[in-house]
């Protein structure tokens, strides 16, 4: 057979991001473009209807600020994530909600605005007038492109955890949007539908792995803390604003420890409004760091929000743009396999730079 007609294996995308990251120490990055199809106009936020924060423009300021750092950052495309794999951490019901709001005409957005007592209510989620049953908020809509653009988010997560999983790289981020920290098993909110973190854990889990998870959002992951609270093999941790006064308001509390076999593998740091990086950083240093090295992780995922800058429109606390670059050294000090899911940061001239700050400062390069 004439060598140059004959059939050449094709490689396989993981394969494929091995031979253009391996020898180069640069960081995979996963990104999707459906995931900008996704474009909620208003929420309803204490009374006031507002321009909704999770805009298209946070993807693209972070898309943008990555890839004028090519020497360091390596952006592919995610292998959509199954339904199955989805399942896995999610309620049925709920896909079948996402994949009922795909219906809508394409200038329909539906808000869920009745929320029932769920020992009396028996919802339908093929019904979206029963969408209160699946949220718990009035500012994360449904429109006919939501499931396209959450499956894509999530599909961000599996494949960064896939890379680090297998060895490919030793630390991924995922450009996760739509956001996921707030979403549970049943439940979606806080402008979150799957809990992307949530995804990548359990594919890092595979072969009995342990796992911690660190959130430094401004806000609490409610929805991490609810599918872990029981897990003594993932140990979760969130440095956020003190839920007294931010949302999510009922969770997040320094009491919340873990229930079950989890008892004393979730741990809350709310801090008040206003901390600067001094402060952040003591706790970090004085408990966090140590409570990861205790548990002794397989791998580390960092829910990574940039709502703590202190510009945010939705966070409050008074961050700067070098204070990512040496948070992410503290973190890099831990020296574990590491996956970066991006969270919440809604203040879009300065967000691009703030990801790559805290990237790396992880990955130790100027």
């Amino acid at each position: 057979m004439d060598s140059s007609t004959s059939a050449q294996p094709s490689l396989s995308p993981y394969q494929q991001i091995q031979e253009k990251v391996e020898n180069t120490g640069k960081m995979p990055v996963f990104f999707h473009p459906a995931q900008l199809d996704f474009k909620p106009l208003y929420e309803w936020a204490l009374g006031k209807r507002i321009k909704h924060p999770e805009t298209t423009q946070r993807a693209e300021s972070i898309l943008s600020a990555v890839k004028k750092q090519s020497q360091h950052f390596e952006v592919f495309t995610p292998q959509r994530v199954s339904t199955g794999t989805l399942g896995r951490t999610h309620d049925y019901q709920l896909l079948t909600l996402y994949t009922t709001a795909n219906m809508l005409p394409e200038d329909r957005t539906f808000y869920p605005t009745v929320f029932p007592n769920k020992r009396i209510a028996q919802p339908d989620p093929t019904n979206l007038y029963h969408a209160g049953y699946f949220c718990f908020d009035v500012g994360t809509p449904l429109n006919a492109n939501t499931y396209e653009a959450a499956t894509w988010s999530a599909s961000c997560a599996y494949d960064a955890a896939s890379v680090v999983a297998e060895g490919i790289a030793p630390m991924a981020y995922a450009l996760s949007r739509p956001p996921g920290h707030h979403a549970s098993e049943s439940l979606f909110g806080g402008y979150c539908y799957f809990n992307n973190a949530a995804i990548a854990c359990e594919r890092l889990r595979q072969g009995g792995k342990r796992i911690a998870m660190l959130d430094i959002d401004f806000h609490h992951g409610n929805g991490t803390q609810d599918l872990y609270y029981y897990e003594s093999e993932v140990l979760t941790l969130s440095v956020h604003g003190d839920p007294e006064t931010c949302f999510p308001y009922y969770t997040g509390y320094s009491n919340e420890n873990g229930s079950g076999e989890g008892r004393g593998y979730n741990l809350n740091f709310p801090l008040p409004k206003g901390t600067n990086f001094e402060e952040y950083r003591r706790v970090i240093e004085g408990h966090v760091l140590t409570d990861i090295r205790n548990f002794e992780p397989d791998y580390l995922i960092i829910c990574a929000g940039f709502d703590t800058y202190k510009k945010d429109p939705v966070g409050d606390f008074d961050f700067e743009t070098e204070d990512y670059y040496a948070l992410g050294e503290l973190l890099a000090g831990l020296n574990y396999p590491t996956v970066v899911v991006q969270e919440g940061g809604y203040y879009t001239p300065d967000l691009g730079k703030n990801v790559v700050s805290l990237l790396k400062g992880l990955m130790g390069v100027d």
